[in-house]
């Protein structure tokens, strides 16, 4: 065993020789040489050419003994081949237009193909694997057809989604069509990502938190389940949802191998609400990286603890990494991970 399938084995449940980490958002704007590179091209630019994207990927394994890379994208960018505009304007949030707003919008949503409409995503993944030379595995990723649903539909997608959850309650019908066309053009995007070189992928359900569980098992969690038993198996699937601790036992139905988790929920009764089925991804409070190295090592041995001697976990934090973040702490974090480790094997 060694660093090159260290998360690997754990996403499947395996023996490893330490707790494998990764950071959601480790390759962005905390780190200085991403800044760098930033200064000198647009967001958009950077994800659509791949060498740009590829050295996105890679910053932050040259800094750090991180157990894998994720590939530098972002969630909206697949919607542009379903004929909306994706736009990143400097201090604001992304921007989907037109919002959609009738049945007829959602009706013309073209279909989505991963070759035609993301090459550069997928030639990224290719050069990404071959500079890796197998140090460590790359992860793909896409956003969940709900999460993806709200950006469409709310402009401020983060807000009370007035707009979402009215067509939702009002036109079930027409706002189950969209999760079907959204379900379609994920399968096929992953399974893309995974067929040019990914070799695990993560869903970020980042909305999915604001449903109750009475609304995420009638309108989501069939579109999930469809989503999870039609993606390549041959992969580790990594489902990861903030603020859904209320969701765990049905996110677990979805059948993912791997259920990322926040911090709002100690990481063990996260687990035991999926009793234990799929590995585990978390789940540290990402403003915990503020506080002083005491503190830190004290909260990161604690998730450790928690995991006990079982086998599948894999150390991230509960959300993205902030910009701030300070990057000794980034270090001192990976480096107790694998330091503290337990002696796994079954329980």
């Amino acid at each position: 065993m060694s660093r090159s399938d260290r998360f690997l084995r754990a996403c499947r449940k395996q023996a490893t020789d330490a707790t494998p980490v990764w950071i959601m958002r480790q390759a962005g704007r905390y780190l200085p040489e991403y800044r760098s590179l930033r200064s000198h091209h647009t967001f958009m630019t950077l994800c659509k050419t791949p060498e740009l994207a590829v050295e996105v990927t890679i910053q932050p394994l040259r800094r750090f003994e991180l157990d894998a890379a994720i590939i530098f994208s972002d969630i909206l960018l697949p919607l542009e081949g379903m004929g909306l505009e994706v736009s990143f304007a400097e201090g604001k949030k992304p921007a989907v237009n037109p919002p959609l707003r009738t049945a007829d919008d959602i009706h013309q949503l073209q279909s989505f193909s991963p070759e035609e409409h993301m090459p550069y995503l997928l030639e990224a993944i290719a050069l990404a694997r071959r500079d890796l030379r197998g140090k460590v595995p790359l992860i793909g990723f896409s956003g969940a057809p709900f999460t993806l649903a709200s950006y469409m539909i709310d402009p401020d997608a983060g807000g009370n989604q007035l707009r979402l959850k009215s067509l939702m309650y009002r036109e079930p019908v027409i706002f189950q069509l969209l999760l079907e066309k959204l379900t379609d053009m994920v399968i096929a995007y992953l399974n893309a990502q995974i067929a040019h070189g990914a070799q695990a992928v993560q869903v970020f359900d980042t909305w999915a938190g604001t449903l109750s569980a009475v609304d995420y098992k009638e309108f989501v969690l069939p579109h999930m389940v469809r989503l999870f038993d039609t993606l390549d198996a041959s992969v580790p699937r990594i489902l990861f949802a903030v603020g859904s601790s209320h969701l765990i036992r049905l996110m677990d139905r979805t059948g993912c191998d791997v259920l990322g988790v926040d911090w709002r929920l100690p990481l063990d009764e996260s687990w035991s609400l999926a009793q234990f089925r799929p590995a585990i991804q978390g789940n540290l409070d990402p403003l915990a990286l503020f506080g002083p190295h005491q503190y830190l090592a004290g909260r990161v041995r604690d998730v450790l603890s928690r995991v006990g001697t079982r086998r599948g976990h894999v150390f991230n934090l509960g959300h993205g990494i902030l910009p701030s973040t300070p990057l000794d702490s980034v270090a001192f974090l990976i480096d107790l991970v694998h330091q503290s480790r337990l002696e796994l094997g079954e329980t």
